[in-house]
C-alpha cells in the first residue's frame, strides 16, 4: 500500500512540504455553467461549486491554498462581487485549502461540526499511515451545523445537510433547490473507485446510504457536481450505487464466512467493475480492503 499512501498524501494533506512538491503554476482553473447562476470550477483538487447573483458569491469547497488567486480570478470572470460564503463538503485539504485566504478576504466559512473538529487537531489517515497537521486557526469554519443549514441566496434556497459516516464523518451535500443542482463532495466521484477514509469515520454502509439520499434529491434532470471528475447526473449515480452495493455484498459474504482479507481479495469481487472504475488512484484490491475493513465480521 505504500505507493497509494504517497498518492493520498499528495491529494489530501495540508502540509507545506507536499504543496512544495506540486507545481500549481501549470494548473488552470476552468468554469462550466451548470444551471442559471450556478457553475462548477475545476483546477487541482476537489470540484468547486459556485453560485452568483444579486445577493453574494457563494462557493462550495476551495481546493488547495496556492490556487486561491487563480480561483478568485476565475470567479472574477463571471462576477465582480466578492466571495461572501464558503461551504466545505468535508475536511480534506484538497477541498479546504483555500479557507484561510478566503476568510481573510471576508468570506464566512461554513461546515459540519466534525469538519471543524478534525481541522482543529492533527489527523491520522489511518489506512495510509499518514498524518495531517492541524489547520491554522484562520482556516477553520466559523459557522458549523450538526444537521442542516439553509442559505436563502441569489434567488434560490441552498441547503447544506450532513450525511453520516460516508466518505468521512463530516460530509455534507449542498443542494440548490430551484436550480436542481447538487454538490455531492467526495461521497460521489466519477474518476474511479472512491476513497473511504475509515480513520475519519467513513464506511461503505454509510457511503451507500448517502448515495440513496443523493438519489432522492432533485428530479430526474438534476445536475450532480461530484467531488472529483466531470459533471454528472442521476443515471451515473445509480450506476455508482450498483457498483458500491455489489462489491459491498460480495465482500460482506466473504468476511461473514470468516475469510481473511487476502482470501477475499483473491475472489476478485470488483472484477466486473474494474474496466470502468479501476483506472483511478484507488485500485481494485485497495478498494476491497477499504470495504472489508469497514464491515463487521458478521451481520
Amino acid at each position: 500500500m505504500r505507493s497509494l499512501a504517497v498518492v493520498v498524501a499528495a491529494l489530501f494533506t495540508l502540509s507545506g512540504s507536499i504543496h512544495a512538491q506540486q507545481n500549481f503554476d501549470t494548473v488552470q482553473v476552468r468554469s462550466q455553467k451548470v444551471a442559471e447562476g450556478v457553475y462548477m470550477l475545476q483546477g487541482a483538487g476537489g470540484n468547486i461549486g459556485l453560485s452568483i447573483g444579486d445577493d453574494a458569491v457563494f462557493v462550495v469547497d476551495d481546493q488547495y491554498a496556492p490556487l486561491t488567486p487563480k480561483i478568485l480570478a476565475a470567479i472574477a470572470q463571471l462576477t465582480s462581487k466578492p466571495v461572501r460564503f464558503v461551504v466545505n463538503t468535508h475536511w480534506h485539504g484538497d477541498h479546504t485549502g483555500g479557507n484561510e485566504a478566503m476568510g481573510k478576504a471576508g468570506a464566512l466559512v461554513v461546515a459540519h461540526d466534525n469538519v471543524r473538529r478534525r481541522m482543529s487537531s492533527e489527523q491520522v489517515l489511518e489506512f495510509f499511515q499518514d498524518t495531517v497537521p492541524a489547520s491554522p486557526a484562520g482556516a477553520l469554519p466559523v459557522i458549523t451545523f450538526s444537521d442542516t443549514v439553509t442559505f436563502h441566496i441569489n434567488g434560490d434556497d441552498v441547503q447544506a445537510f450532513h450525511v453520516a459516516h460516508a466518505h468521512t464523518d463530516g460530509d455534507a451535500f449542498i443542494v440548490w433547490r430551484k436550480a436542481n443542482v447538487v454538490h455531492a463532495g467526495d461521497v460521489f466521484v466519477t474518476y474511479g473507485f472512491p476513497f473511504i477514509d475509515l480513520g475519519s469515520g467513513g464506511s461503505i454502509d454509510g457511503l451507500i446510504a448517502a448515495i440513496d439520499i443523493l438519489l432522492s434529491l432533485g428530479d430526474e434532470n438534476a445536475k450532480i457536481i461530484p467531488g472529483h471528475g466531470p459533471l454528472s447526473d442521476r443515471t451515473a449515480v445509480r450506476e455508482y450505487r450498483t457498483m458500491l452495493k455489489s462489491i459491498r455484498d460480495r465482500v460482506s459474504q466473504q468476511k461473514g464466512a470468516g475469510r481473511s482479507l487476502a482470501q477475499t481479495v483473491a475472489t476478485r469481487p470488483t472484477a466486473e467493475f474494474d474496466a470502468k472504475w479501476g483506472s483511478g488512484f484507488i485500485k481494485a484490491d485497495q478498494f476491497v480492503e477499504m470495504v472489508y475493513r469497514s464491515l463487521p465480521a458478521r451481520r
